[in-house]
C-alpha cells in the first residue's frame, strides 16, 4: 500500500471520528468545504426541482427566436453571497420578477433534503431579496455560545437557535417577558443564565422566589432586593410602584421642552436622560407566578388581588421608567383568577420549554403565534433547556440554553456582587447575606502552642 493511500485512509478516518464524536470541529475542517461545493454544484437542479424557478421573459424568447437559438431555460433566484459561518453556511438570493419570498420558506424542508444539511431556514432581509441559513449538524445538541458576541447594556445572549445564530434577551426593544415549562423542562437553567449576563452590567436584579427562595436566594449576592413569600412580595412590588412613580416625576423634571432643544433630545424615558442623572434600571424575575395568584382564604384573595394588580401596572407603566418584568410559571391561564389574562398581554417576549398540554402551549403562543403552539408540545422530555422563543411579530426560533449549573451561577453573582446598586426604595429588602469569604486559603495548619 503506498503513502497516498495511506494518508487518504487517514484523512477519511479522521474526517468519520470527528463527524461521530466532535460535529462541531468536522463541520469546520471537512465539513463546510464539501457542503459549500455540493450547494453550488447541485443549485441549479435544486432550484428547480424545488420549484423556485421562473419562465424566461417575452424579450428573450422573441431574441432567441429572432437568432433561430434554442429557447432559454427558466431561471432560478441569483446567488448574491454564499457565507461559510462556525455553524453552517448562508445563502443570499435575490428574487426573480414574480417570486415571493414565501415562495422560498415554503421549500426549506426539500432544500434540506436536496443539499444534504441538518436545516435550513429563510427570512427577507428586503423587497426582493432572501437569506437562507443552513445548518450542517445539530448545534442544540451541545450548545456553545460564540466568544464574540453582540452584548449591549440591557441586552445579552442567552442561548443559542438551532439555525446557528445567537438568541439575545433584549430588554430596552422586548421589555416584558414570559417563561413557561413543565418541571424538569430547563426553565431554571434559562433563568440563571438571564441572571449571569445581568450580573455583569449596571441594573438591579430584584428577586421573587416564593420556593421559599430555593432558586434565588443562593444569587443573593447580586441582587438588590428579594422576596420568598406573598407577603413580602406584595411589599416589594408595591415599593416598587412607587419608584416608578419617583422615577416618572424625575423624568418630568428633565424633559427639557422648549424651543431650543431638538426632538430627538426630549427625555420620555430613562434613556433620553443624562447619564449622570439616569435612576439604575431595574429587572424583575418571579420565579413561579403561580404562587402569587393562589389564594386560600379571603385575606389572601385581597393579598393576591394587590399583587396581580401592582404587576399590571408595571407591566403596563413599567418601560418608560426602566422596569422590566421576567415572569416565570408552569402555567399561565385565566385560572389563576382576574387580571391574569391583562397581565400576560403585556408581556411581549415569550419562550415556552416542554409542556405537559396543548392547553399551557397556547397560553404562551396561542395569541401571537399559533404555529409555535405545536413545535412546544413536540418538545421531548428528555432533552432539557429546549424551548420555543416567539414575540408579537409572529416570528418563533427554537432555541436552546448553554447548561449553567447553581454553582456557575453563584460564582458569576459573587465576582460581580460589587456591581450591586443600592436603590433606596428597595432597601428595606435587601437580602442579607454573609461576607464574601477571603480568596487566601492558608496552606498549612499553624502548629499548636505547647508549653
Amino acid at each position: 500500500m503506498t503513502w497516498p493511500t495511506v494518508l487518504m485512509l487517514l484523512v477519511v478516518a479522521a474526517a468519520g471520528f470527528l463527524r461521530w464524536r466532535r460535529p462541531a470541529w468536522y463541520w469546520l475542517t471537512f465539513g463546510v468545504t464539501l457542503a459549500a461545493v455540493r450547494v453550488l454544484v447541485r443549485y441549479a437542479s435544486v432550484m428547480e426541482a424545488c420549484g423556485l424557478t421562473v419562465p424566461p421573459s417575452r424579450w428573450r424568447l422573441m431574441l432567441a427566436r429572432m437568432a433561430n437559438r434554442p429557447a432559454p431555460e427558466s431561471r432560478a433566484p441569483r446567488i448574491l453571497r454564499l457565507r461559510p459561518t462556525r455553524t453552517g453556511l448562508v445563502l443570499r438570493l435575490k428574487l426573480r420578477p414574480g417570486q415571493d419570498a414565501f415562495d422560498v420558506a415554503a421549500a426549506t424542508d426539500r432544500l434540506r433534503h436536496s443539499f444534504g444539511m441538518y436545516g435550513v431556514t429563510s427570512r427577507e432581509v428586503r423587497s426582493g431579496v432572501v437569506e437562507i441559513r443552513m445548518t450542517g449538524y445539530d448545534v442544540l445538541k451541545r450548545v456553545q455560545i460564540p466568544a464574540k458576541t453582540d452584548t449591549r447594556p440591557m441586552r445579552i445572549p442567552v442561548a443559542l437557535r438551532e439555525d446557528g445564530s445567537v438568541h439575545y434577551r433584549d430588554y430596552r426593544a422586548v421589555p416584558h417577558g414570559l417563561t413557561l415549562g413543565a418541571t424538569e423542562s430547563g426553565k431554571s437553567v434559562y433563568q440563571r443564565n438571564l441572571v449571569a449576563g445581568l450580573a455583569s452590567q449596571h441594573v438591579a436584579l430584584v428577586g421573587i422566589d416564593c420556593k421559599q427562595g430555593v432558586e434565588l436566594f443562593p444569587l443573593a449576592h447580586r441582587f438588590s432586593a428579594l422576596a420568598d413569600n406573598p407577603d413580602t412580595a406584595l411589599e416589594l412590588l408595591e415599593a416598587l410602584v412607587s419608584h416608578m412613580q419617583d422615577v416618572y416625576q424625575l423624568i418630568r423634571a428633565q424633559q427639557r421642552i422648549s424651543v431650543a432643544v431638538p426632538d430627538a433630545e426630549i427625555a420620555a424615558d430613562i434613556w433620553d436622560l443624562p447619564e449622570d442623572l439616569r435612576p439604575v434600571p431595574v429587572v424583575v424575575l418571579v420565579d413561579e407566578v403561580a404562587e402569587l395568584a393562589l389564594y386560600a382564604s379571603k385575606e389572601e384573595e385581597k393579598r393576591r388581588d394587590r399583587i396581580v394588580t401592582a404587576l399590571v401596572r408595571l407591566a403596563q407603566l413599567g418601560r418608560a421608567a426602566g422596569v422590566y418584568l421576567e415572569i416565570c410559571g408552569q402555567r399561565f391561564g385565566s385560572e389563576l383568577g382576574k387580571g391574569i389574562t391583562m397581565l400576560r398581554a403585556q408581556l411581549t417576549g415569550r419562550t415556552a420549554h416542554r409542556v405537559n398540554d396543548e392547553t399551557s402551549a397556547n397560553m404562551a403562543f396561542g395569541d401571537i403565534a399559533p404555529d409555535a403552539v405545536l413545535a412546544a408540545i413536540q418538545i421531548p422530555a428528555e432533552t432539557r433547556g429546549i424551548a420555543i422563543a416567539g414575540d408579537s411579530t409572529g416570528g418563533w426560533h427554537r432555541i436552546r440554553a448553554p447548561h449553567t449549573s447553581l454553582r456557575q451561577a453563584v460564582n458569576i453573582c459573587n465576582r460581580y456582587a460589587d456591581r450591586t446598586p443600592d436603590v433606596p426604595a428597595l432597601a428595606p429588602f435587601r437580602p442579607a447575606v454573609a461576607a464574601m469569604p477571603s480568596a487566601r486559603v492558608p496552606l498549612s495548619k499553624t502548629a499548636p502552642a505547647t508549653a
